[in-house]
């Protein structure tokens, strides 16, 4: 592989690759967007053994795969000036569309620090692409041991009392609403194998005690499936708060060893729970028939986590973007 392009230039593979900002699905009015981000590149937030691409690289590569919009990443993986990340999406023709900002929710003490970093992130967003990207929250997952021991086969014995779901509740909310009032962008909500918003039934407490005008979802089919969800059924449930989509597979016999064995959650992932798309057991012809009949016109992210050693995330992001060109997308 050649060097990578700087941050602010473009490949010269990169220039040549004809680019349109939406596609439309099938014969259909709505328009979805489709993106990646550094996540499949192996660039997470927990602190995990393995080399990964430098930015200036994941970035030329998003676009060489046929992508059209990134995520943030970990903060400080890509430029936090924004003239300069700015100059590096622009040169790639990618838009920018939100951050992840894991919070403790659970911990009345982190909210504080969880409002500065989520306005830390959302300054940045606004100043590089307006009022259009979200804050992308989530709990502080892999960090409470009980949690990221049993992720994917959670029971009610893992989860939040009543009080912990309104501390929680009211964290959420909080954030959403200072992010909105000080830096106009909204805000969705992530649910994670290994954190507190898991399953169903624990997404389900969380948008009960939310308002649905300050807090939207971010659904990601990986997670959902893997905690014991469908997906296609979620997207239903939630479509007047499905602000922001997630696809991500997950692999039924790496997921069925995760159970029978006791794997916690970074085995699981180390193990490839979270396959290439349609390797997996979500149906993502099933996901795309119902953003289109319920007019969503968002995004679409693809996120697989290639970890170091599990093969090349270009490849992958390749051959992701094809299966959903395969699916009309």
């Amino acid at each position: 592989m050649s060097p990578a392009a700087p941050l602010g230039s473009i490949s010269p593979d990169s220039a040549r690759r004809p680019r349109s900002a939406r596609i439309k699905l099938n014969d259909q009015s709505t328009l979805i967007k489709v993106a990646n981000a550094p996540v499949s590149w192996g660039v997470i937030e927990f602190d995990l053994e393995g080399q990964t691409a430098g930015p200036a690289q994941v970035l030329d590569e998003i676009q060489e795969t046929g992508y059209n919009g990134t995520e943030l990443g970990d903060w400080g993986f890509l430029p936090t000036d924004p003239e300069e990340l700015g100059q590096a999406l622009q040169a790639r023709e990618l838009e920018l569309l939100g951050a992840f900002v894991p919070v403790a929710l659970a911990e009345p003490e982190a909210r504080a620090g969880g409002i500065s970093r989520a306005l830390r992130a959302a300054r940045l967003l606004a100043a590089v692409s307006g009022e259009d990207p979200f804050i992308i929250l989530s709990d502080d997952n892999g960090t409470v041991a009980l949690r990221t021991e049993n992720a994917g086969r959670i029971g009610p014995e893992h989860g939040l009392s009543e009080h912990e779901w309104d501390v929680f509740a009211s964290g959420a909310v909080e954030i959403a609403a200072v992010v909105n009032e000080e830096a106009g962008l909204r805000t969705v909500f992530h649910h994670h194998c290994a954190g507190y918003v898991e399953t169903p039934s624990e997404l389900e407490a969380l948008m009960a005690r939310t308002d649905p005008s300050l807090l939207g979802l971010c659904l990601d089919t990986g997670h959902y499936a893997f905690g014991g969800g469908d997906p296609v059924e979620a997207a239903e449930r939630y479509a007047d708060r499905l602000w922001h989509v997630h696809f991500k597979d997950c692999h039924p016999d790496v997921a069925a060893s995760s159970r029978s064995e006791g794997w916690d959650y970074f085995r699981s992932v180390r193990e490839g729970i979270f396959a290439e798309l349609g390797r997996g057991d979500v149906d993502f012809a099933g996901m795309l028939s119902n953003l289109k009949h319920t007019g969503y016109d968002g995004w679409i992210v693809v996120e697989q986590d290639v970890l170091p050693g599990l093969g090349s995330p270009k490849e992958s992001a390749a051959r992701n973007r094809a299966h959903l060109r395969e699916l009309g997308l």
